[in-house]
């Protein structure tokens, strides 16, 4: 019975640590990766304003072929929603909707997971020329996780996790653009 009560106060103990540690850690972070195509801005903003045309470059569509998309809404204007559905955990369920354009400049989306965990994100590409021919395409995603689930920050390199997704989805971007 004693040792039963030592397991138990050790668990409570942990448990409680955890809590204590999630009250002073972060609990934003912001990942972007940039690219340069050689297509004039008009050209780059028309084409990523469209919530359509993600499924020619993000990796997440390039994860499951299969998967079920609807579409809500006037695409490439506020408030249009793309809804998707995957059997693929990486992919999950979620929406994502269209807050704000600033015509020519910036894009910045609602992106709210569903599953496999609930979370919701703001995501914004910004768009910039470099010259007549390039344009400097910004993406980036500016995340939270509420207490107590902002303890895993500490153990997941976010950079990491969704860099290597940004900057896949760039370069396919730059791609398909280019070709």
């Amino acid at each position: 019975m004693f040792v039963l009560q030592i397991i138990l106060a050790v668990l409570l103990s942990l448990v409680a640590l955890v809590y204590i540690i999630a009250l002073f850690s972060r609990k934003e972070y912001v990942v972007e990766r940039t690219v340069i195509i050689k297509r004039p801005k008009q050209e780059v903003f028309d084409y990523v304003k469209l919530l359509k045309n993600q499924e020619f470059y993000t990796v997440w569509s390039k994860m499951d072929v299969n998967m079920q998309r609807e579409y809500l809404g006037t695409d490439g204007t506020v408030g249009a929603i793309m809804k998707w559905n995957s059997k693929v955990k990486n992919v999950g369920v979620g929406e994502q909707e269209i807050h704000a354009l600033n015509e020519d400049k910036s894009i910045d989306w609602e992106l709210r997971f569903l599953k496999p965990f609930r979370s919701t994100s703001r995501v914004y590409m910004l768009v910039e020329s470099v010259s007549e021919n390039e344009t400097k395409v910004c993406w980036g995603f500016d995340g939270r996780m509420g207490y107590p689930q902002n303890v895993m920050l500490l153990m997941m390199n976010m950079e990491q996790m969704l860099g290597k997704d940004l900057q896949g989805g760039l370069d396919n971007l730059k791609k398909v653009l280019e070709s």
